[in-house]
Order: C-alpha cells, then structure tokens, then sequence
C-alpha cells in the first residue's frame, strides 16, 4: 500500500472526485436524459481514471523498484519473486479499491445532484463535497507540519473520511437546505455497476504488472491502453467470427458481407426449412431445433465459428462484461405492464463477473510471474 504514498495518486483521486461532482453542474438540455447522462459520464471518468491509476501504480510500485535496485535488495532475503510479485498485485489492488471507493461516493452523489432542463444545480452539495477536499488536505498538511507524518499518505486517508462524511450531510438535507429523508434521489444500482469496474480495473492492474517486469511506464501505457481498447471491440472484432452462425438471426445474416452467394443460399435454405412462423426469421427456439446435419452442413460451408477468433476472443479481456450503465436506465415494467422507475441490479452477474475475473487475473499473473523469474535485476 506504498502506493498511497505517491503524490500523482492524491492528486488523481482528487480531481476525478471533483471532476465527477463537476459534470452534476452544468444545464445540459438533453430532453430529460440528463440524469443518465451523469451517471454515464460519472462512470467512464471512474473507468479512464482507474485505468490511468492502474498503469501509474503498476509502474511505480514495480519498474521504478526494478531500475533503483530496490527489488534487488528485497529479493535478497528469504522472499521468493513470486511471493513479492502477488504482494505487489496485492498492494495495487488495496489502492485501486480506494481509489474507486472515492469515485464511487462522488458518482452517487452526482445521480443525486443530477436535474433536468427544469431543475437547478444543487450549490449545497457542490459547496460541502468542496468544504471537504479542502479540509482534507489542511488536515493532512496539519499532521505532516506539526506530527512530521507523511503528507500524501494522511491526505488520502483524510479524503476517504471527509468525503464520507460530507456523502453523510448531503443527503440529509435538500437542495434548499431542508431536512429530508435520507439519501433520497441517490441511484444505488450504481453500487453494482462500480463493483463491475473495480473488477475491471483488477484486471487491467494485473496486466499492467505483468507489463511492468519488462518495460517502463510509458510502454506500460501504450501497451494497457491497446488492450483496453481492443477488449472494448472484441465482440465486433472476433465475437461474430467466433460463434457458428446458427446462433443469430439468419435473416440478418443474409445481409451480412462476410457471407457468399453460395454461404447465403444455404441460409436461405435454413430459413425456409425451419421457419415455423413464416416471417422470414429464425426465433431462438427455431435455432434451436436446427439439425446435427445442417449444423454440420453450415459449418463444412465456413460458417461454424472461426478457431482463430475463439481463441482471440477468449484471451482479450472482454470490457463490455464490465460496464452496464446502460442497464441502468432501461425501460422495464411490472407483471401488471407499469414501468419500473429503478430496473433492479441482478447481483447473480456480479458474481459470475468475479468468477471470470478470477480466472483472468490467475493467467495474467501467470505470465507476470513467469516474465519475473526470468528477469535480470542487476
């Protein structure tokens, strides 16, 4: 946890707290989607800023210990490189979850400040989530002037306790300053939402240190960014090319470039065998009862998934699992057909979210171990 120590960590959780509370502010016209809107832009800055902080962290904690020699001296006593590596990870871990803790108060804040083009901006909340960055760091300077302790360190702890607190206030009054019942307006799906990113950003930690036994921090950048950017594009790039085409709708498929003449007559011959409705489309039970055959037909025609793209798809961290602020506005109703005003979160995701995170973070530190034992530290 050295990590908190680190002045480009306060300073980022700093401003992406503020920045967060920042986007509550502003009229932005957008014809009563304003409240989803925040809570869209709110999530993304914690995700990029995770990013930012996972790759940072990374490199700091290990590359720059690796340059000093102070991985050297370390790995001199009884402490295998493995064992110091997962020690590592675990600090990086410790500090991301802090860092979206933070985040995460000021996002739930930010769906409580969020108004449309009726509304106003809520000046008290912005006003005491400021009191409290600004007491945050006259406490940290206070213990590091008068008790000689660690400035950055005190600081953060200090922000994690001032942003509760001022989270605390807030929603006990309006924003008129009326009394109110407690934390009404805060939109507590997003709890699940960030817990998603959190596992995310332990993914991307994982692979920045993985990255880091072997190169410095702008290489570390350049090489988490792709990877971000290309898990965000999987399931174009390789999801498609990786599942038999059975699975979609054929009808869609027709219109498909990637298909032949010859491939899309054998559609259309798939279409006019197993269409039961006489629409034109397969539904899912009609996919279903497609035959051992003309699978077998379909795949000897090219169209049972690519192997190249399933092992492609398997091994680039798929991003979309993670973010599910859409889900968080979705337009659902109740078995008697009225709407839901707050769709619940199904926490069942979450979990098979962690068990894939599991299983990804296990092979990326598979390979950081493995890149580590064979790494020359003199």
């Amino acid at each position: 946890m050295e990590l908190v120590r680190q002045p480009v960590f306060l300073l980022l959780m700093t401003c992406s707290a503020a920045f967060e509370i920042f986007l509550a502010t502003p009229y932005y016209f957008a014809f009563g989607d304003e409240p989803k809107l925040v809570k869209n832009s709110t999530l993304a800055v914690m995700l990029l800023t995770g990013l930012l902080g996972a790759v940072l962290s990374a490199s700091s904690s290990l590359a720059r210990e690796i340059r000093t020699g102070t991985a050297l001296a370390v790995l001199s006593k009884p402490v295998g490189r493995a064992q110091f590596l997962l020690a590592k990870y675990a600090g990086l871990v410790g500090a991301l979850t802090v860092l979206t803790y933070v985040n995460l108060v000021a996002v739930l804040l930010a769906s409580r400040m969020a108004f449309d083009a009726y509304g106003s901006t809520d000046l008290f909340a912005v006003g005491i989530f400021a009191l409290a960055l600004i007491l945050a760091y006259l406490l940290g300077g206070f213990s590091n002037f008068f008790l000689r302790r660690p400035f950055v360190s005190d600081a953060v702890l200090c922000l994690v306790l001032m942003v509760t607190v001022a989270f605390v206030v807030i929603n006990f009054y309006t924003k008129e300053v009326k009394p109110q019942e407690f934390a009404k307006g805060v939109d507590w799906r997003l709890i699940p939402a960030a817990i998603l990113i959190l596992f995310a950003l332990w993914i991307l930690a994982g692979l920045a240190l993985a990255s880091s036994t072997r190169f410095e921090i702008i290489p570390t950048l350049a090489i988490c960014s792709g990877i971000f950017l290309l898990g965000i594009m999987s399931d174009y790039l390789f999801g498609r090319r990786a599942d038999p085409v059975w699975q979609y709708d054929l009808k869609a498929e027709m219109s498909a470039s990637r298909w032949t003449e010859t491939q899309k007559g054998l559609l259309r011959e798939m279409i006019g065998k197993y269409d039961k409705n006489g629409n034109g489309s397969l539904e899912l039970r009609e996919r279903d009862a497609i035959s051992t055959q003309d699978k077998a037909r379909l795949t000897k025609a090219g169209m049972g998934g690519s192997w190249w793209a399933s092992v492609l798809y398997s091994i680039t961290p798929n991003w979309q699992l993670f973010w599910l602020a859409d889900m968080l506005d979705a337009d659902l109703v109740d078995p008697m057909g009225q709407p839901i005003q707050q769709p619940p979160f199904h926490w069942g995701y979450v979990g098979k979210a962690f068990v894939y995170l599991l299983g990804y973070v296990g092979a990326a530190l598979a390979v950081a171990i493995a890149l580590f034992e064979e790494r020359e530290l003199t």
